[in-house]
C-alpha cells in the first residue's frame, strides 16, 4: 500500500474548509474507476487548527489517475491556498500494520 500524509495549520473560515474537503471526498466516492483503490481521510487535531489528511492507494497508476482528475487539481490548489506555508506532505509506503490496518 502506498500513501501520503499531509499536515498543516488552518484557522480560517470553517465553512470554506468544510466545503473544500466535502467536495473532494464526494468526487472520490463518485469516481467508479478509483472505487476501492484510493482511500482518503481528513482529520482535525484537538487544538482545532491542525489538519491531517491521509491518502492511500494500491498502485502508482491509481494515484496518477486520481491526480489527472479536475477535482483533484481544484482540491490541491484550494488546500494549498488554505494551508499557506504550513503545508507539509510526506509520501509513504506501508511497512507494517495490525491485521485490520488496511
Amino acid at each position: 500500500m502506498l500513501g501520503i500524509s499531509i499536515r498543516y495549520q488552518y484557522d480560517g473560515d470553517e465553512a470554506v474548509w468544510e466545503d473544500t474537503v466535502a467536495a473532494f471526498i464526494e468526487a472520490i466516492d463518485a469516481d467508479e474507476e478509483l472505487g476501492g483503490r484510493f482511500h482518503y481521510q481528513v482529520n482535525v487535531g484537538k487544538d482545532g487548527k491542525t489538519r491531517i489528511h491521509w491518502g492511500r492507494w494500491d498502485t502508482p497508476e491509481t494515484v496518477q489517475t486520481m491526480q489527472s482528475r479536475d477535482y483533484f487539481k481544484t482540491f490541491s490548489t484550494k488546500i494549498g491556498e488554505l494551508a499557506g506555508d504550513s503545508l507539509s506532505p510526506v509520501q509513504l509506503r506501508k511497512h507494517a500494520a495490525t491485521r485490520n490496518g488496511g
